[in-house]
């Protein structure tokens, strides 16, 4: 209906506004400061980010009533790996926070938003731009894969915080006699983290075929 297509065009909106901001300021600061803005990117755009992440979670609502067509186990997948990533591991250890590989995630994260929402946009409203389209369904293929290795290698940095601090890990008392070390629990999600990798980049190659096939394209032209 018109009222779920202006709805979504609003959402894509206001993610398109708040991952180009991101995107800007990350640009300006280093090309004022250098490698200095890297440091702590998270500090000056971090809130910005954690509200578009949380604003994601929308997305696989709008695929389970069925007014976004998307498949729902890949965009699941994508969001609840920024979620965790962000929130589980750079949020709860502010020295990883400091890190370079926060800036390349956020980096990557936000040059492909910025482009998906783009297309999402225009898209709502009728117009397609083939180089607009092919950037949108060939971008996240080289770097989705480079994004998830970012997520790994940060989870690998947080991995001796968590150790230290003891963050999240939970000893229950007797009787249970029950503990859950939660470094442990990361490095098992390494693994899902890059199986899930695998079906992805499988779904986005999927997409790519069903959006620039020639036929699409001339339909979408016309």
């Amino acid at each position: 209906s018109s009222t779920m297509n202006t709805y979504l065009f609003v959402y894509d909106l206001m993610q398109f506004c708040g991952h180009s901001w991101i995107f800007t300021n990350m640009i300006i600061r280093f090309m004022s400061f250098g490698k200095d803005s890297l440091a702590d990117t998270f500090y000056s755009i971090g809130l910005v980010m954690r509200l578009c992440q949380l604003l994601s979670i929308l997305e696989i609502l709008h695929i389970l009533v069925g007014i976004d067509k998307s498949r729902l186990f890949p965009r699941f997948l994508q969001i609840t790996e920024r979620i965790i990533v962000l929130f589980v591991v750079i949020n709860s250890q502010e020295e990883v926070q400091g890190k370079y590989v926060v800036c390349i995630l956020f980096f990557l994260w936000n040059l492909l938003d910025v482009v998906r929402y783009t297309y999402n946009m225009l898209a709502r409203t009728g117009i397609y731009y083939l180089p607009l389209t092919w950037l949108n369904f060939s971008l996240c293929i080289p770097l989705y894969p480079l994004s998830v290795l970012a997520k790994a290698f940060a989870i690998c940095v947080s991995l001796p915080y968590f150790e230290s601090f003891g963050t999240y890990s939970i000893k229950l008392p007797f009787p249970f006699a029950f503990s859950i070390y939660f470094p442990y629990v990361l490095k098992m999600y390494l693994l899902v983290l890059f199986i899930g990798m695998c079906f992805i980049i499988q779904n986005l190659f999927s997409e790519r075929k069903t959006h620039l096939g020639t036929g699409s394209i001339k339909k979408k032209r016309s």
